[in-house]
């Protein structure tokens, strides 16, 4: 995990720039493009004040929301995934998901989804991560704060049953998801365990099956954009956390 922003390598561009359109001619390299919006991921910083050598940031944002609109930042994720999979000598797909929920505040100037989770005194929003066994993040939503964790999650199944392909047999997650969730995942012949920390424990308990997903979560507070919620709309909170696993794959290729 590094710390610092860093431009894309040759090799890191290559993997990603087929799902870009790059054969008609532009006024602004997609490069760098690409790159201005991970400088974005990693420090915070806003759209307003971009440096003045890079694009106009309505040049920039323009590209960032053309690609949350059709899918782009979703498809380069999942080919990461699968290319990181397959240099560690696994499939492709994953047999076995983990899912769990973080809830995060949300700008003050932002009422739009706005709901408070009343267990951890959150004033914001949800979010829902589905990752797989070592942590690489497939599927992501984002709600309001006051939404309960197994209903909110059943409208991801659609996702996962199309990311995860046919390998997939179990999902792990917590006391919340054993419920309207863990039935409609039955439904599509996927298995759903359980696996939360004792009732007696206190503090952090590492809970076996299920803390890589933790851990993931955590792998958050490395980018200033998505440590608090600053989106006014649900798809860009989404947006930012898939490019968060992007840049992540990026680095161990």
């Amino acid at each position: 995990m590094t710390k610092q922003f860093s431009k894309l390598t040759d090799s890191q561009w290559d993997a990603i720039s087929p799902f870009l359109n790059l054969k008609r001619k532009r006024k602004h390299d997609l490069r760098q493009i690409i790159n201005v919006i991970l400088w974005l991921l990693r420090t915070g910083g806003q759209w307003r004040n971009l440096p003045e050598e890079w694009p106009n940031w309505q040049a920039v944002y323009y590209y960032f929301d053309q690609w949350k609109q059709d899918g782009t930042f979703e498809r380069i994720n999942t080919a990461l995934n699968q290319l990181d999979r397959q240099r560690v000598g696994k499939e492709a797909y994953p047999s076995v998901l983990c899912i769990d929920s973080q809830s995060v505040k949300l700008s003050p100037m932002i009422c739009e989804y706005r709901g408070t989770d009343a267990n951890k005194r959150v004033n914001g929003r949800k979010r829902q991560l589905v990752v797989d066994t070592q942590g690489r993040l497939w599927v992501a939503n984002v709600h309001v704060a006051n939404q309960a964790d197994g209903p909110a999650a059943i409208s991801l199944i659609g996702d996962i049953l199309w990311r995860a392909g046919e390998r997939l047999e179990k999902v792990y997650g917590d006391q919340s998801y054993n419920g309207v969730f863990a039935n409609a995942l039955s439904d599509w012949s996927i298995d759903f365990e359980k696996a939360s920390r004792p009732e007696s424990a206190q503090g952090f308990v590492p809970v076996a099956k299920r803390w890589v997903v933790e851990r993931s979560i955590a792998w958050t507070n490395f980018f200033r954009r998505i440590v608090k919620d600053y989106e006014y709309t649900l798809l860009s909170s989404v947006s930012w956390l898939y490019l968060a696993n992007i840049q992540l794959m990026l680095q161990r290729i």
